[in-house]
């Protein structure tokens, strides 16, 4: 399993942290030791003390594919749910001064919580989200 997430994606959110809105979308992954499994207590992290959370869409992607194009990208998930990214904020931003990657702030065990997945029905994949 692989957890790709998108940052800077809410214009709003971006402002707000005085971050640019890039072009391209800013990409990073959390290993699947980050995912935050049922009945397992969620603890705050002892290395930060600006603990961060966003709500986020979560798509499941069901089929292999490379360079997928926009228009067919909607045939390779099959199930959506919402979910929370936490983020170490403190160490982030001291990340982003460096110009070093994130995944000390993002990527650690159970910084990411997903709800029950609901399978999408055939009609709704036709139509881009």
């Amino acid at each position: 399993m692989k957890i790709f997430c998108v940052g800077r994606n809410y214009a709003e959110h971006a402002k707000e942290l005085n971050n640019s809105i890039p072009d391209e979308p800013v990409l990073f992954m959390k290993p699947k030791t980050a995912l935050l499994q049922p009945n397992i207590p969620f603890y705050y992290p002892e290395f930060s003390n600006e603990l961060h959370y966003e709500a986020e869409l979560v798509l499941r992607i069901s089929k292999n594919g490379r360079y997928v194009p926009a228009k067919h990208a909607a045939h390779y998930y099959d199930a959506i749910t919402v979910g929370i990214d936490f983020t170490a904020r403190d160490i982030q931003n001291e990340l982003k001064k460096k110009g070093l990657p994130w995944e000390k702030a993002k990527s650690w065990d159970h910084s990411a919580v997903i709800g029950t997945w609901l399978p999408l029905q055939p009609e709704i994949l036709k139509k881009p989200l």
